[in-house]
């Protein structure tokens, strides 16, 4: 029978554990900017180390100017984007300013009337949908000019963000061989080489995929600016990069995309003729849109994927799949990288294992 001392210890080790736990969480919380910086200067790195090695190996460029050069065009095309971009989301920043916000509850109005006498005259009966909801008069964007306000105030600290993952991806690339020394001095003698190797092959097929993550969502950019381009809809590049940027997310950010497209085509036209122009334009882009991702989920992305993390597209879809369905729309957009992890980790320490030869063949 157990003494009261060796339950009060127990009860005693376990409160301090879940008081350490506590304060782990805690801490973490805290400083979850760090975090978020160290992990987008990590993928930072993993991009741009490709081009450092090119500058070093076949230009001989010494290390710190390979680093800096490599880091000097990255901030010239970060520059470049933004000012492209800006002046776009700028002239149209009236739209979401308070002097704006009535008429654009007005046009939200407008077309949803307009689909109402769309249906009607179709003999589609929503007049019970529509009226009972009263859908068309529960808009209400007073909320826009406080995001906005919120948008500029954080352009400081976008700045603040960016000057810091720089810096820190700046020592990454540069320090990389430091950086292997200090782990190799805290590795077990035992495992050393197998994580070691662990290490250079995960960053290696994790650079490539990073990079073939960047020219799929440069092929579907210019294809969806095609699109709305050939249809003359407003704002084309601005929709067009939002909608490739939603396409991180596997399989569910092309449908998001689709239907936004759809919306802001769809406003983007209030002053023509609903039933002739609004409903074709729309279809039509809605169409384009579909093409491209047909074209990107059939031929561009599982190309991509497939050769840059040595995966088969049907795997590849499996993992994603899986992934939404245990941890949601976060678990498809880590799914591929983390699944790439996970299957150097299981060659390295256990080679002999029959699922993963099967799996790790082709790394």
């Amino acid at each position: 029978m157990m003494s009261s001392k060796i339950i009060a210890n127990g009860i005693i080790r376990a409160m301090v554990a879940i008081i350490a736990m506590a304060l782990l969480v805690f801490f973490i919380y805290q400083i979850q900017t760090i975090i978020f910086y160290l992990i987008v200067s990590l993928i930072l790195t993993l991009i741009a180390n490709p081009a450092v090695e090119f500058l070093k190996i076949r230009l001989r460029f010494p290390n710190i100017l390979g680093v800096t050069s490599t880091l000097i065009v990255i901030v010239f095309f970060i520059i470049g984007f933004m000012m492209l971009f800006i002046p776009l989301v700028m002239s149209q920043s009236e739209n979401l300013s308070l002097l704006n916000t009535r008429e654009i509850e007005t046009n939200l109005i407008q077309l949803a009337n307009k689909i109402y006498m769309f249906l009607e005259s179709h003999n589609i009966n929503s007049k019970n949908l529509i009226q009972e909801t009263n859908l068309a008069y529960k808009f209400n964007f007073d909320f826009i000019p406080v995001i906005l306000n919120s948008v500029i105030g954080t352009v400081g600290s976008f700045g603040m963000g960016l000057a810091s993952v720089l810096f820190i991806t700046f020592f990454f690339l540069k320090d990389k061989l430091l950086f292997i020394k200090g782990i190799k001095t805290i590795l077990p003698n035992q495992h050393e080489e197998k994580i070691l190797n662990s290490l250079f092959k995960i960053n290696e097929l994790l650079s490539r995929y990073f990079i073939g993550l960047l020219i799929q969502l440069f092929i579907v950019f210019i294809l969806y600016l095609s699109v709305l381009l050939i249809f003359d809809i407003e704002n084309a590049f601005i929709i067009a990069f939002i909608c490739a940027v939603l396409n991180i997310i596997p399989y569910v950010g092309p449908l998001i995309s689709s239907i936004l497209a759809a919306i802001l085509t769809m406003i983007n036209n209030l002053g023509s003729d609903f039933q002739t122009e609004v409903i074709p334009t729309t279809l039509f882009v809605l169409v384009g849109f579909w093409i491209v991702q047909l074209i990107d989920n059939n031929i561009s992305q599982p190309f991509i994927f497939s050769k840059s993390v040595n995966s088969h597209p049907l795997e590849i879809f499996l993992v994603i799949l899986i992934s939404g369905f245990l941890f949601g729309i976060i678990g498809m957009i880590i799914a591929v990288p983390l699944y790439t992890i996970l299957k150097v980790v299981g060659k390295e320490f256990f080679p002999e294992n029959t699922v993963i030869k099967l799996l790790t063949k082709n790394i």
